[in-house]
């Protein structure tokens, strides 16, 4: 299975929001980098703003799709 790679990202946060980032992402055993995913997901999701992911095809280049970002288990559909 190929992986694709990450970005990084370092940004300054208020010590306050950071401690209620650590125990929001203890609480949904994720990792502070999961938590903050799921969170910019579920906003571009409620807010209609599309993530661009990488697929991955045998044999295939980077594709690039848009999902839905509703965070439900459905197929993202292509342009019908």
């Amino acid at each position: 299975m190929a992986t694709t790679k990450t970005a990084t990202l370092t940004f300054r946060i208020d010590p306050g929001i950071k401690e209620a980032l650590r125990t929001a992402a203890q609480q949904e055993h994720r990792s502070i980098a999961n938590m903050v995913e799921v969170l910019i997901r579920d906003y571009c999701g409620r807010n209609g703003i599309p993530i661009e992911e990488p697929t991955s095809k045998p044999g295939a280049g980077n594709e690039v799709r848009t999902t839905n970002n509703d965070n439900s288990k459905e197929p993202c559909r292509g342009g019908d």
